[in-house]
């Protein structure tokens, strides 16, 4: 695949292709989990993604539970968890691996020595920021909050 936006990846409410529909905006990606230290983010992320949706801007979300097994639930419970204590409505794709031998293509994709970011990630909420092309422009560690200035100086160039 040559573009973040030429995966396929199945939605949280059951949707086979997820990302065709966001083609042409910038985006993004985070991998989620319900019960971290940093699952307060969401509220930030959601912040972020209503301020902005208007200039074709997206959040993703990928559950995740390969760390400390911080994402037990399945998807209806990621799902009714994200909208009872923070209200997302950005999307959310179906549970993925980031790391390891049953690494999501997209994430081995994201994570290349091509696309500039490479390695695997190191937590929960890393952020990948995509470009309208579907090009990666950016890599941010977990402890990135939505609301720090570097980040939303680079969405700002991007937008």
């Amino acid at each position: 695949m040559s573009d973040f936006y030429s995966f396929r990846v199945k939605g949280i409410d059951g949707v086979h292709d997820m990302l065709a529909p966001l083609r042409g905006s910038v985006a993004l990606v985070v991998n989620v989990a319900s019960q971290c230290g940093y699952t307060p983010q969401y509220a930030g992320l959601e912040r972020m993604y209503r301020e902005l949706k208007g200039q074709r801007f997206t959040v993703i979300g990928f559950p995740c539970n390969q760390f400390g097994q911080q994402e037990p639930g399945a998807e209806a419970d990621i799902m009714r968890f994200c909208t009872i204590n923070y209200n997302v409505t950005f999307p959310l794709s179906a549970k993925v691996d980031v790391n390891g031998a049953n690494r999501h293509p997209l994430y081995q994709w994201l994570t290349a020595q091509e696309n500039g970011f490479p390695g695997d990630l190191q937590w929960n909420f890393e952020k990948f920021l995509v470009d309208r092309h579907g090009k990666v422009i950016g890599r941010y560690p977990s402890g990135t909050k939505p609301e720090d200035n570097g980040l939303l100086q680079e969405i700002a160039q991007a937008l």
